[in-house]
């Protein structure tokens, strides 16, 4: 197979380029303008930061990439789908608050936000995983679905269950509906917190399989006649509705990897990653350690797989940041990203990711 090409820049400057215009030049160097974007929808794919973490990406790069779109001919939007878990992105109305509050708005990024899966998480597309082992059909946020090309720009960092998050996690877990977030996390169904439940029947309306029910002014789930759906999860009031986050962490990851499948195949799709504020956790806390390593630079392939192997390679690379999560773990497997969340396999992912045909591993870093 031929190795796919990763194109890479550093973070130097200098008084001719800055920051923004160094992405630009790497972008288009590694053959955006490849892509027909003419009178073509363009979903940016981004993580708009959890309220309280700092190490989002800034607004910034995605100005960048939305103003080479547009010069292409495309019509860009940037698109996340809601969370699965209670917090400041769970809801499309939360969800828009957090991204203007951390700076993504049309009048910084010269496009407008659209969350995906709609209000309540829900608005999704089933999509057929061709050759999926785990997914057969993704629950895809609709929005996502309607475009006609996807880029992800990510901001690549570690990860407690995944080992990191790159264009692969970015694409398939924060491309999936909340349902779809579910079916990724969870091998089993979702369950009623009674302590939350205040017995409104809103899970009884949505279900189309009579699962819920009521007793003494609380719900309950039927497991022999849930489907698994969860539609429920959108619509609950008071998150009482809740999943078993009990998925194995292998699994997990070839999940990501069919649910990115789904959300690549059959149109043209770039990606872009930032390996910088390399914090050990996802950008879904509410907050951001330091750094476990120092900050590496911009990368971009039209292979997500190549992109997310080459981004590992890089950080695998540095040295570690005294003080950082990782500078206080035994270094017992000679990678920053196992040695600093020791139950992860980050590996599975992308090994799985090139057996269904998303991409190869093997790649050629080319420096502009």
């Amino acid at each position: 197979m031929e190795k796919s090409k990763v194109y890479y820049t550093d973070l130097r400057t200098s008084f001719t380029e800055n920051l923004p215009q160094k992405l630009e030049r790497l972008i288009k160097t590694a053959g955006i303008g490849n892509i027909d974007f003419e009178n073509k929808y363009a979903a940016v794919k981004i993580h708009f930061g959890e309220p309280g973490n700092l190490a989002y990406l800034r607004p910034n790069y995605a100005a960048v990439v939305v103003k080479v779109v547009k010069e292409l001919g495309g019509k860009a939007f940037l698109t996340d789908c809601n969370t699965l878990y209670v917090g400041g992105r769970k809801n499309a109305l939360d969800h828009l608050d957090a991204a203007y509050t951390n700076g993504f708005s049309p009048f910084s990024t010269g496009c407008h936000v659209i969350i995906a899966d709609g209000l309540k998480g829900t608005d999704e597309e089933l999509v057929p995983v061709e050759g999926g082992e785990y997914i057969k059909e993704a629950k895809i946020g609709r929005a996502i679905m309607d475009a006609d090309v996807v880029i992800s720009l990510n901001h690549f960092k570690g990860h407690e269950a995944t080992g990191f998050g790159g264009a692969l996690k970015n694409l398939g877990m924060g491309g999936g509906s909340r349902a779809g977030k579910m079916e990724m996390h969870s091998a089993g169904k979702p369950y009623v917190n009674e302590d939350a439940c205040v017995g409104c029947g809103r899970c009884i309306k949505i279900c189309a399989h009579d699962a819920p029910s009521i007793t003494d002014g609380k719900a309950s789930i039927d497991l022999d006649k849930c489907v698994g759906c969860g539609r429920c999860i959108g619509v609950c009031p008071m998150d009482a509705v809740c999943v078993a986050l009990d998925e194995s962490n292998d699994i997990l990851n070839c999940k990501i990897a069919e649910y990115s499948k789904a959300v690549l195949s059959g149109r043209p799709h770039f990606h872009i990653s930032l390996v910088i504020d390399v914090s050990p956790n996802c950008d879904c806390h509410a907050e951001n350690d330091i750094p476990i390593v120092p900050d590496v630079g911009m990368f971009a392939s039209f292979d997500p797989v190549a992109l997310d192997m080459a981004c590992a390679d890089a950080v695998n690379k540095q040295p570690v940041i005294a003080g950082s999560q990782l500078d206080r773990m035994p270094h017992v497997h000679q990678d920053h990203f196992t040695d600093s969340a020791p139950s992860t396999n980050w590996k599975s992912c992308l090994e799985h990711a090139e057996k269904i045909g998303i991409g190869c591993r093997e790649y050629e870093l080319i420096k502009i």
